[in-house]
Parts: structure tokens; sequence; C-alpha cells
């Protein structure tokens, strides 16, 4: 496997996903190892390594991208009161694919 679980993974099919929103571009859905009680991924369907390596001609995208993650981050704030937004790069980054996660509680390990 290379370092994109989500191209490998998700979007390929070959991990089957709990699906919380769904766009043309973009997926929503439960981490597939949760580090929280509520722990929901947020990823373009284009490969994009990520945030920094962004293109101009990507801003639709992270437009649509930051507008399901708004409603899914609505929603769990409804639900639970609270949620963190959150994506991490670099070294922090362990699949090479753009991607936020929506997050309620505290850390399960």
């Amino acid at each position: 496997m290379t370092e994109d679980f989500y191209c490998d993974e998700v979007l390929s099919g070959k991990t089957k996903v709990n699906k919380v929103m769904e766009t043309e571009n973009v997926l929503a859905y439960y981490h597939t190892k949760p580090f929280y009680p509520v722990h929901i991924v947020a990823i373009p369907k284009k490969h994009i390594p990520s945030l920094i390596t962004l293109e101009a001609t990507d801003n639709g995208l992270l437009l649509e991208l930051l507008g399901v993650i708004q409603q899914v981050a609505a929603k769990v704030t409804e639900e639970y009161g609270a949620c963190r937004v959150l994506t991490n790069l670099g070294e922090y980054q362990d699949s090479k694919h753009l991607h936020w996660h929506i997050v309620f509680g505290k850390p399960l390990r």
C-alpha cells in the first residue's frame, strides 16, 4: 500500500465505510479506527496530498469540502454540544491525502 489510505482503500471501495455525507467531490464518513467517541473524516475524492499542496485550481473543491465539514460539524455540535475540526501536516499526517477530522469527546487511547 502507498501512503494514501483514502485513495487506496476508501475511494477504491476496498474498505467499506459508514457514510455521513457525500457530494460529487467530497466524502465524509465515520473513521474506520476511531480515536474519539465521535470521529468523522472528510476527504476530497480527488487526490490532493495535503492542505499545503492545494493549488488555485482546487479552490472550488476546497469550498465544497469546507461546506461539508461545516454541515457535519454543525450536526455533531448540535447533538453533543461541541466538536473539534482538525487536519494534520508533515510527519503528523499518516495518510498523504488531504483529510479533516471532525471529532467529539476524549481520546479513546
